[in-house]
Formats: C-alpha cells, sequence, structure tokens
C-alpha cells in the first residue's frame, strides 16, 4: 500500500515549505535595509549587516532595526534641521545673544535697576523697605559712621 509517489511529493512539499519558510524570514528580515536604502540613510549598510546578524541572534534587534531605519527622513534628516524661528547659525545667536543684553540693559535703565544695584554693591548706601502698612515709600538708610571718618581721613592726606 505504501505508494513511492506519495512519498517523494510530501518530501519535496516539505522541502520547498522550508524554503519558502527561509526565504520568507530573510526577506522580513531585509525590510529595514529596503526602508534604509530607499530613504537615503546615512547608515544603511550597517542596518543590513545588523539585519543578517539579528537573523541569527533569533530577531532580537529586528525591532530596533526598524526604528532605526525609521527615524531617519529624508527632507529633514534626523529632525534636527533649522526650525522657523531660530538662529541658523552660531554668529547670528551670538548677534541675538547680544540684542537681547542690549534691550534687558534699557529695560533696567528705565526701571532704574542698576542704579539700585551699583548702590547696593558699593555698600555705602543701603535701601531699607518700610512696612506695608505705613504711607511712606522706601526710605535710605545712611551708611554707618565710620564712613564719614575714612572719607575725612583721606581729605587730610591729600
Amino acid at each position: 500500500m505504501e505508494d513511492p509517489f506519495l512519498n517523494y511529493f510530501a518530501l519535496g512539499l516539505l522541502f520547498f515549505v522550508v524554503i519558502v519558510l527561509v526565504y520568507g524570514m530573510i526577506a522580513i528580515h531585509d525590510i529595514p535595509a529596503k526602508i534604509a536604502h530607499a530613504r537615503h540613510h546615512p547608515h544603511a549598510d550597517a542596518i543590513h549587516a545588523a539585519g543578517w546578524i539579528s537573523l541569527f541572534l533569533l530577531h532580537v534587534l529586528w525591532p530596533f532595526l526598524w526604528i532605526w531605519a525609521m527615524m531617519y527622513q529624508p527632507d529633514r534628516g534626523w529632525g534636527f534641521a533649522h526650525q522657523p524661528g531660530e538662529p541658523a547659525s552660531p554668529k547670528e545667536a551670538v548677534a541675538e545673544l547680544e540684542e537681547l543684553r542690549h534691550r534687558m540693559a534699557e529695560i533696567e535703565a528705565k526701571l532704574e535697576i542698576g542704579d539700585r544695584a551699583a548702590q547696593l554693591s558699593k555698600g555705602g548706601r543701603r535701601v531699607a523697605v518700610e512696612s506695608p502698612g505705613s504711607s511712606g515709600s522706601a526710605a535710605e538708610v545712611s551708611a554707618p559712621a565710620t564712613e564719614g571718618a575714612d572719607a575725612k581721613s583721606r581729605g587730610a592726606r591729600r
């Protein structure tokens, strides 16, 4: 009852299925490399080689290769291209920073913040703020008496 034709047909079918499965696995592992090649990815060769390595490492690297291949966009690269409203070069960034510093100095001059900071840095006069309940504004408190003595001694040396 054994028919040699059915045995050979089953063996041929087994070989065909194995070959199709192997080819299918290779084709699937080549998808990130094809994506990288189509996008003109700078690391297309590395992605292709890592795809073969992933094939022998039980598909561990394949999802990461897919992500790596998909991250690169032909029109904008890695996505770090110049954005509108941002300086295109370091020179433009420095020029913009200097302009902002100049504008900030003008604002400080209008608000007299620079004068108060200079007075505090000299240590000569200190600004004391009155309590919120009082009707007056900030009062200047004179420096200690030693400052006056220092000024007299400087005048005596001249």
